[in-house]
């Protein structure tokens, strides 16, 4: 006769296990021609899935950053003290090369290899990819100006870490964080009021509030200010040259929903040297250049937050039981992991597909850099959403253990909102998109040639990609309904992905529920024609 005190049909602990082991993550590594990293992979998603590292993820945002403004007799220290594990994570990701080590790869695949390592990396905790990411899209905004990428490119791809603070000749490997938001402008860097004036050195004193700067112990900071010729793009050093603190002042850290174990901070700079990037007056362009890429950083961590919370359910539903049966073996329960499963699916297809598109684009393929830059916005937005409806979901599959903090459900469902916001909020990114189709037709071009080629594969998708046409011909309501279109845009593109390169059972329900209408509002409506054995069986079940 069980005791009070005996724990039974409860779910073991998910630790131990490879990240990695996710077939359509590998299935897109190969497609994307980086099946040479694949041992790479493996070894990082043992450590990802390992007790330890998901402890390591666990304490970096139990104990959050804490900020030092002054030193005890009143020197100004402008430092953020972090839980010693958090640089356990970034240490592991930069020795992995999750920084800026692909762009001096000269190898196919470079750029989806890193893009499958991060997605595995990411699911031990979110908050220090950001200045991971980051650091890997600086490359291309510094790639503005010649001589300031030869100095840096190499620190900031190096497999190291190196946290201390100093001048940034004298460091081993470099961490580049990003400071554009003003609290009266948000998205709209125009109304930015920082103003840089140029001195006789070469360099420019940088004045003004930045209301949002992630990772501030970052080395340096690329930031917009406005000279005499219009807003322009700066690098900030942390530490100057001769060992002394640049006017870099942090006024305090952001308390935020989530994405704990990551710094946000308000900064001021006080005239602080920065040395231009890029054209004076084209900053926001050159700027743009990084936030484009951190772009497929959010789409990528949205989809590991959709795998990491559908994980769980299946781990829990695969062992728990209720009225007589396995809960992933009753016809309710597997109908809606399998909606999500396809959700997440779908998601990582189309993540590959972009990270692909990007090495081919930095190659020289223009129709690649097209359909790269229509592809990622509208993925972007659409991914970003779907992320918080799907741990949400996920989270209820575990009913009230879900709601417990011990479950890492809560911690996941705070951070799954983060990406969305991140790089331009939901109309920002349908702005976005509308914006790259008046002014690069060719895009859009790009874009219609990619999902094309899966025409005549499934009249739900062919009937889809014709509404989608009627959509972008209502010119008077475009803007209004900008959102729908860039939904249409984003279904239609993974349909066509899931068609070209998944199992038919996973393409034919995502048509049947996506394209062709007969989808709930909610998750768990696929009709009984969906094979959701087929489907579950592509997502990782682990025994441990």
């Amino acid at each position: 006769m069980p005791t009070n005190h005996e724990v039974t049909n409860q779910v073991p602990p998910l630790a131990g296990h490879n990240v990695a082991d996710d077939v359509p993550l590998i299935e897109g590594l190969r497609r994307e021609s980086a099946d040479w990293a694949a041992d790479e992979l493996r070894s990082l998603g043992e450590l990802a899935g390992s007790e330890q590292a998901q402890e390591w993820g666990r304490l970096a945002n139990e104990c959050p950053p804490v900020l030092h403004t002054h030193d005890s007799v009143g020197h100004r220290l402008d430092e953020v003290e972090f839980h010693p594990h958090y640089h356990s994570l970034m240490a592991t990701a930069a020795e992995r090369g999750l920084n800026a080590a692909a762009w001096l790869q000269q190898r196919p695949g470079a750029h989806a290899a890193r893009i499958a390592k991060t997605f595995v990396w990411a699911q031990t905790d979110a908050g220090h990819m950001c200045p991971v990411n980051m650091s890997y899209s600086a490359v291309p905004a510094l790639r503005h100006s010649p001589e300031i990428v030869a100095r840096y490119e190499k620190q900031l791809a190096a497999p190291h870490y190196d946290p201390k603070l100093g001048p940034l000749s004298t460091k081993q490997s470099l961490v580049f964080g990003m400071s554009m938001t003003e609290k009266q402008g948000g998205s709209d860097l125009r109304a930015n009021t920082t103003s840089a004036t140029p001195t006789a050195d070469g360099t420019y004193r940088v004045t003004g509030h930045k209301w949002f700067t992630s990772a501030p112990m970052s080395d340096a900071f690329l930031a917009v200010a406005r000279t005499a010729n219009g807003m322009s793009c700066f690098l900030l050093p942390r530490v100057l040259p001769d060992g002394s603190r640049n006017g870099i002042h942090f006024q305090r850290l952001k308390s935020k929903l989530g994405n704990r174990s990551n710094a946000s901070a308000e900064v001021e700079y006080d005239q602080a040297v920065g040395e231009l990037v890029g054209e004076e007056g084209r900053g926001v362009r050159t700027i743009m250049q990084m936030v484009n890429y951190s772009r497929l950083g959010c789409l990528m961590m949205s989809a590991a937050f959709m795998r990491k919370g559908l994980v769980r359910a299946l781990h829990h539903a695969r062992h728990r039981r209720a009225f007589g049966s396995l809960l992933v073996e009753t016809p309710l329960m597997g109908n809606v992991l399998s909606d999500l499963a396809l959700e997440s699916e779908a998601a990582i297809t189309v993540m590959m597909r972009l990270a692909g598109a990007t090495d081919r684009a930095n190659a020289g393929d223009e129709d690649e850099a097209e359909f790269r830059r229509l592809g990622l916005a509208v993925s972007k937005y659409w991914v970003c959403k779907r992320a918080q409806h799907v741990v949400g979901e996920a989270l209820e599959c575990l009913g009230g253990n879900g709601y417990v903090e011990d479950s890492g459900m809560p911690r996941l469902y705070r951070e799954a909102p983060l990406q969305s916001v991140w790089e331009g909020a939901g109309n920002v990114a349908a702005l976005d998109v509308l914006r790259a189709i008046k002014r690069s037709p060719e895009s859009l071009d790009a874009f219609l040639a990619e999902v094309n080629l899966a025409q005549g594969s499934d009249p739900r998708l062919d009937a889809a990609v014709l509404s989608l046409t009627e959509l972008l011909g209502d010119t008077e309501n475009l803007e209004f309904g900008a959102r729908r279109l860039v939904e249409r845009m984003a279904l239609v593109l993974q349909g066509s992905l899931l068609v070209r390169f998944s199992d038919p059972a996973v393409a034919d329900a995502f048509c049947a529920s996506r394209l062709d209408g007969d989808w709930g509002a909610v998750f768990g409506t696929l009709g009984r024609a969906a094979d959701t054995k087929t489907i579950l069986d592509r997502v990782p079940a682990y025994d441990v």
